[in-house]
């Protein structure tokens, strides 16, 4: 199973440093979530891992090699990578965008072989999409759009899998759907699956390790309950919540303050309630 990990990994754009002299190790099959507040730097850090961003300083080690100095086609074949919000072409159909997902095995020796037919129908029966493969991507919705790019990255048959962001815009069902999508083929294929993720509850839901972003460096990372805490919520998110067991899971649940319409109702009522005078006798 491919190991992946950071060395006094330093990344920005520019003079601008957004993580700096950073080291982590990916748990080999399991489900790693990157965590933290916008801009701190999480989709830096997984375009840095999937080689698609090169360090300032430090490197990114794939199976005991320096990423930066390995062949594109063969970290391919070890890792796909599923970046935000991803286009598609006008009129591909989702046959032909899982079909993309064989280009590392491609060459001038090598055609479309047997093999990678199997892969792409495989990974169209993991995704659910075996009776939409002939239906442009442009004309699925949301969730079923998401499917087919995983279906995409499943078709290079690696044991990373890295995505970012994979619930953007899509509503409740759709990213559960997902997530149990990738939790499945975490524990049914024993594929290494790193995400990033907004939703903290979701997060501690469905992953085994959490790596919390701060001020340019891992504030903590660890498992969910380890981890996420009224603390690390107030100083990586400065937010302060109430964090609970999820009574369906067991998992860390997170309670923002704030206002809401319940207090809003409850002040409200209260300031219409007439104030009662203590009754007089007189003698």
């Amino acid at each position: 199973m491919e190991s992946l990990m950071a060395k006094n990994l330093t990344l920005g754009y520019g003079d601008t440093v957004i993580i700096d002299s950073l080291d982590i190790e990916i748990p080999k099959g399991e489900v790693t979530v990157l965590i933290g507040g916008n801009g701190c730097g999480k989709s830096t850090l997984l375009r840095s891992l999937a080689r698609l961003l090169r360090p300032k300083q430090g490197e990114v080690v794939l199976d005991s090699e320096d990423i930066s100095k390995m062949r594109t086609k063969d970290v391919a074949k070890k890792m796909a990578i599923l970046p935000q919000s991803p286009t598609t072409p006008e009129g591909l159909t989702v046959y032909q965008l899982v079909k993309q997902g064989r280009y590392p095995y491609q060459s001038w020796a090598k055609r479309w072989s047997k093999e990678d037919e199997e892969a792409v129908n495989r990974a169209l029966a993991d995704t659910n999409l075996i009776e939409l493969k002939d239906r442009t991507v442009d004309s699925l919705s949301g969730g079923q759009r998401q499917r087919a790019w995983i279906a995409m990255t499943l078709a290079q048959d690696t044991e990373l899998i890295l995505l970012d962001e994979p619930t953007t815009y899509l509503d409740m069902t759709h990213q559960i759907e997902i997530l149990d999508l990738l939790f499945d083929l975490n524990q049914d294929n024993g594929r290494t699956v790193v995400m990033v993720l907004h939703d903290i509850n979701l997060a501690c839901r469905y992953a085994d390790h959490i790596i919390a972003v701060k001020d340019k460096e891992v504030y903590a990372q660890g498992k969910p309950e380890e981890v996420v805490t009224c603390d690390l919520m107030r100083h990586v998110f400065e937010m302060t919540c109430d964090v609970r067991k999820d009574p369906l899971f067991g998992t860390p649940m997170c309670i923002p303050h704030g206002k809401g319409r319940c207090l809003i109702k409850q002040a409200q009522a209260e300031a219409q309630t007439p104030t009662k005078v203590p009754t007089q006798t007189v003698s």
